[in-house]
């Protein structure tokens, strides 16, 4: 067993790498995080810059909290039995990368690696807004968009790969997909659209010199009461609950908690419940969506209790 085996907690680590930011957790098997640290990717340094980082973090972490395993969650796609990343669609230098392996030598204790999006539902699902509820779908929307399911308090897999990858659900038969609608790369480009049109908008005179991460500034427009930026608000909307619809449909969770940073618009709690109405079969339908509650912290929070969540020995 993963545990002290008597009445003292048992220290745990929680990395989540992600192509902006790298973070880490040191936590017990109650739930309580101890600490928590987090670093700025340079995604010119590539792969080997992010493990350097980790190497020098990791050093005090592991030294201070002597920790029985660690859990990471990866921002990309992962070998779940091996721990090895099949790539990284942010950072170059991951494909094939045996981040189990190269870890458990650093460190010298057992390493779990999963999805970070799956990780996050974790702890949300167990620990977070969707405490107590059962099943729970998570989804992220933040610079893409990412699902995980959790049932039973542990993260359903399904068949390899076993991602829940709900940004690449189709919205249409041309081939739409989710994270072409609601990710925070998607509310840019229809941010400077508006700004390429001559729309009016406050949007449009918000927005920097160097382009990304327009989407930030769309819920001070909403404050505004800009008229462009409720368009684009009703639009998003409207294409996640037509895609939470199916969620709703395949799965029935008694909880959807919606996490990244386009989740900080609160205005989505109310609308998208109301409009996946439109194309749910039954009244009857009791799922509620909720805000994520650790923010940032979800996923490295579910990256430290994949242990304590998961383990049997």
């Amino acid at each position: 067993m993963i545990g002290a085996g008597n009445n003292m907690q048992t220290h745990l680590l929680g990395i989540e790498i992600g192509g902006t930011k790298l973070q880490l957790v040191a936590g017990d098997d109650s739930g309580a995080i101890l600490e928590w640290q987090r670093f700025a990717v340079d995604p010119a340094k590539g792969a080997a810059g992010i493990r350097a980082q980790m190497e020098s973090a990791l050093a005090a972490l592991l030294a201070q909290w002597r920790p029985a395993a660690i859990g990471v969650g990866f921002g990309g796609p992962v070998a779940l039995l091996t721990g090895r990343i099949a790539c990284s669609h942010h950072v170059e230098g991951w494909a094939g990368f045996d981040l189990r392996g190269w870890l458990q030598a650093l460190a010298g204790v057992p390493v779990r690696v999963d999805n970070d999006a799956n990780v996050g539902a974790l702890g949300e699902g167990t620990r977070g807004a969707g405490a107590g509820a059962n099943p729970v779908f998570y989804v992220t929307l933040g610079s893409g968009v990412g699902g995980g399911l959790v049932v039973d308090g542990k993260i359903y897999h399904g068949a390899t790969p076993g991602e829940s990858e709900i940004g690449h659900l189709r919205l249409d038969r041309s081939g739409t997909i989710v994270e072409q609608r609601c990710s925070g790369w998607a509310v840019d480009a229809k941010i400077r659209r508006l700004k390429a049109e001559g729309t009016p908008s406050v949007l449009c005179e918000w927005i920097g010199a160097n382009p990304g991460g327009e989407a930030k500034i769309l819920a001070r427009a909403l404050a505004e009461n800009d008229a462009a930026a409720r368009a684009i608000l009703t639009e998003t909307a409207e294409d996640l609950a037509f895609a939470l619809s199916h969620v709703v449909h395949l799965i029935h969770p008694e909880m959807i908690v919606l996490g990244g940073g386009l989740s900080n618009m609160d205005r989505l709690y109310g609308n998208v419940p109301r409009l996946w109405t439109n194309w749910i079969f039954s009244d009857r339908v009791d799922t509620r969506l909720a805000k994520h509650l650790h923010g940032d912290a979800s996923g490295v929070r579910g990256a430290a209790w994949l242990w304590p969540a998961t383990a049997s020995s």
